[in-house]
This record gives structure tokens, C-alpha cells and sequence, in this order.
């Protein structure tokens, strides 16, 4: 660990007197790349900074037990005690750090809500989720946009597909794929009996064009006027844009803005991170396999986490978690959740990292 800590420390000290020489030419990209490489490094060295100064605090702290009295050697001992805590938890901490990164972590999401079994109580369970969402990409300072949303007459949602833009947005989304259950009484029910309604998400990363190539050849795209709920007509021009990707099957419709310009785009910004996580999902079958454990696969055929409305409870079936505050959740107050599954899925891939090691 020591050695790889050295060479990450060593690499952060080039790239800054690189940045900081005017001397050397350096070109706009070449900055930003400098720029990003620091920054990613930056907090691991620093905490290997804070690492090593603990370890000569206790080395001088050791040194000072030598013909100490009891007192002193009581107190001195105390010091080494505590500083013995927070190198352990330095060292844990480091470890986590060196595991290899998601390459997709610093990536804007494409996240998509599906209503699932419950019929109307599910749409509306899905305009719920997708509220959340976004009250939760406003408390991270995260930007949303809508690329397509297919909404029920009583203002639920069937379909909705969003980007998330911003820092670190599918290193902490990623974990919300999978099924969600909701359990409550149905503002449609009059005998007042519970019922268990479903909601599917899935987490993108947003794919950009070098990341996925597609071919023109493979695309057949129609236009067509777009509708609302229950069929009315909404634009009477043929801007609403369906892509049809021919090796794949994929279909992406978007409808959302007048302009078939900007419809198109939005399409093809849905259709490429469908193709990245198509791709990445065959590379990497064999690992998730091997990844497997208390966080899950992150399948959308699995029931990951329920919100309980008569308990008031929101329970994640992935790491065992239960918080009872369902109203402050649903307003997108869920960072202990998803700060509880990160430390999971670090806990296991330490355990996996040093099972190989």
C-alpha cells in the first residue's frame, strides 16, 4: 500500500509544478487534463499526508515514554492510544481510496422511471420516486432535465427518462437501480386497504459520442406528431422524433420540446448511454458476478428497497437498513441512505481486494 500511496503522492507533486511552471508549454487540453488527474488525486494525498504525520506523532510520542514518570508516561500513553485509533482509521480509509475507481463515476446520469404492478397507485408512486429524485439533485447542487416523460391522466407517470448533470452524480446514483415498493392506501380506495404498488429505476451513466460509436446506417428515425394523456393532441407538427436502433432493437422516443432538433438530441443522448451500459453490462457480466453481495447487482428485476406509508417507514433490503422519516426521504433527503450503501459496496471490495491480495 505504502508504495502505491509514494507514486500517487510523487505524481500529485508533478502535476502541480507542471501547472504552476510557466515555463513549459502546456496546451488548453493538456491543463484540463492536469487539472482532473489533480483533482482526483488530491484527497487520497492528503490523507496519505495526514497518514504519515501521524505515524512520526506516535514515533516522538514513543520516544518521550523513555525515563518518563508515571504521570507523564500515563498521559504520554493515553496520546499514543488515541493517535494508534486514527492511524487505523487512516489506513482503512487509504485502502478504500486505492481500490480502482468506476470509471463511469464522474459521469452525468440518465436515470429512467417506469410505473410496474398497481396500475394507477404505481404512476403515481413513479411521479413520487422522480420528485425525489430531484429535490435530492437539488440538494447536491445537481442540474435536471427532462428528455422524455409519457404522464396517466390523474398525474402520475407511466414513463419519465431524465439526465442528472453534475460532480460525482452516478458515483452516488448509481445504487438506486432495481424495484420499489410502496405500500399505502390508495387515494382511489374507499374500503382503506393497503396496497403494493411498484416502480422500476434504472441508473445510467450519460454516454458521450466518442464513448459509443453508432453508425448512421444503423438508425431508422420517424417523426410523428406528438400526444399528451389520454391521446390529445398536443403539437400539431411532426416534431416528436422515434429512433429506432436497428442491431440492437433499441427504441428511444422523445416528444418534449416543439423543436424536432432538439427532440432528436435528447433521443440520442438516451440512446447512447442505453448502448454504453449494454456494452458494459456483456464486459463486465462476469465480474458483477463475482461482485455479488450485500449491495446487490443493481438489477432492475430486483426488489431493492419499500416505503411503508402506515409505519412510516423506508426500508433498504440491500444492506438491512430501516429509517423511520418516509416524509423527508420522499423530499429527497436520502444521503444517509446512499452513504450507507457506498460503504457497503466499499466494505465488500476491500474484502474482495484483500481476499486476492
Amino acid at each position: 500500500m505504502d508504495d502505491r500511496l509514494r507514486v500517487a503522492e510523487e505524481r500529485y507533486d508533478e502535476l502541480s509544478r507542471l501547472l504552476a511552471d510557466p515555463a513549459t508549454e502546456k496546451s488548453s487540453s493538456e491543463i484540463q487534463a492536469y487539472a482532473r488527474e489533480i483533482s482526483h488525486l488530491e484527497d487520497m494525498v492528503l490523507k496519505y499526508r495526514e497518514y504519515k504525520k501521524v505515524i512520526e506523532e506516535i514515533q516522538e510520542a514513543k520516544y518521550l515514554l523513555k525515563g518518563a514518570d508515571a504521570d507523564f508516561r500515563a498521559m504520554v500513553e493515553e496520546e499514543i492510544e488515541a493517535l494508534a485509533d486514527r492511524r487505523d482509521c487512516l489506513q482503512r480509509e487509504l485502502r478504500v481510496m486505492l481500490l480502482p475507481r468506476d470509471p463511469n463515476d464522474d459521469k452525468n446520469v440518465v436515470m429512467e422511471i417506469r410505473a410496474g404492478t398497481g396500475g394507477n397507485e404505481a404512476g403515481l408512486f413513479a411521479s413520487d420516486l422522480y420528485r425525489m429524485y430531484v429535490r435530492y439533485a437539488e440538494r447536491s447542487g445537481w442540474r435536471t432535465e427532462v428528455m422524455t416523460a409519457n404522464m396517466t391522466d390523474i398525474g402520475g407517470i407511466k414513463e419519465i427518462v431524465f439526465v442528472v448533470e453534475g460532480k460525482g452524480a452516478y458515483s452516488r446514483l448509481k445504487y438506486e437501480s432495481g424495484v420499489h415498493r410502496v405500500q399505502r392506501i390508495p387515494v382511489t380506495e374507499s374500503s382503506g386497504r393497503i396496497h403494493t404498488s411498484a416502480a422500476t429505476v434504472a441508473v445510467l451513466p450519460e454516454a458521450e459520442e466518442v464513448d459509443v460509436d453508432i453508425d448512421p446506417e444503423d438508425l431508422r428515425i420517424d417523426t410523428y406528431c406528438s400526444s399528451g394523456p389520454g391521446g390529445q393532441s398536443v403539437n400539431t407538427t411532426y416534431s416528436a422524433i422515434r429512433i429506432t436502433h436497428l442491431p440492437t432493437g433499441l427504441v428511444v422516443t422523445c416528444q418534449d420540446e416543439k423543436s424536432q432538433h432538439k427532440n432528436r438530441d435528447k433521443a440520442m443522448r438516451v440512446l447512447r448511454a442505453r448502448l454504453l451500459h449494454m456494452a458494459e453490462e456483456a464486459q463486465h457480466q462476469e465480474q458483477a458476478e463475482a461482485r455479488r453481495s450485500q449491495v446487490g447487482t443493481g438489477d432492475r428485476s430486483e426488489r431493492i428497497r419499500t416505503y411503508n406509508f402506515p409505519q412510516a417507514r423506508v426500508t433498504d433490503h440491500r444492506i438491512g437498513l430501516t429509517l423511520h422519516r418516509l416524509d423527508s426521504v420522499l423530499d429527497g433527503d436520502i444521503l444517509a441512505i446512499i452513504d450507507a450503501l457506498m460503504a457497503a459496496d466499499e466494505s465488500a471490495r476491500l474484502q474482495m481486494a484483500e481476499g486476492k491480495a
